[in-house]
């Protein structure tokens, strides 16, 4: 399947719908104080950008780049609508947001996520795409929950 991918200015109602529902699922899926996800305000921030996954007029997936300044960029917010599923809407995205890091430079690509059933897709995506575990990064603390996933570009 083929997905119409732009920067989001986050305006939409099926983004800010889709954002909702990852927000809700990482806090569900998460211990208390172990979800890092950003909200819609976090999302509209200089130092991020957001594109979207589309088919036709329907949101597919969502997913944002981070930069760290220094060097380095994170992925952020990544969430396939669940129509969507399996589809390659979320690769899509994760490829948009590898290219992006590419073109500005970064050295590492990194992202934070959480360990369990609800993250296995996820990871499988990330690491297909050659990320792989390794060590905290940022101001992120390493815990029994929270994992670290990192692609050298």
């Amino acid at each position: 399947m083929s997905f119409r991918i732009g920067r989001d200015d986050l305006s939409g109602e099926q983004t800010r719908e889709l954002l909702r529902l990852h927000l809700q699922g990482m806090h569900a899926s998460s211990p208390p104080g172990h979800s890092f996800a950003l909200d819609l305000s976090g999302l509209q921030q200089p130092d991020v950008t957001v594109w979207s996954a589309w088919d036709g007029e329907r949101i597919a997936a969502v997913g944002a780049l981070k930069a760290l300044g220094d060097g380095n960029g994170e992925v952020k917010s990544m969430r396939t609508h669940p129509d969507f599923l399996r589809r390659g809407a979320g690769a899509a995205v994760l490829e948009t947001i590898i290219a992006e890091a590419l073109a500005r430079g970064y050295a590492r690509l990194s992202l934070e996520t959480g360990t369990g059933e609800a993250f296995e897709a996820a990871l499988a995506m990330y690491r297909k795409r050659g990320f792989e575990n390794g060590e905290a990064f940022a101001d992120y603390v390493a815990s029994d929950f929270n994992q670290f996933l990192h692609l050298g570009l």
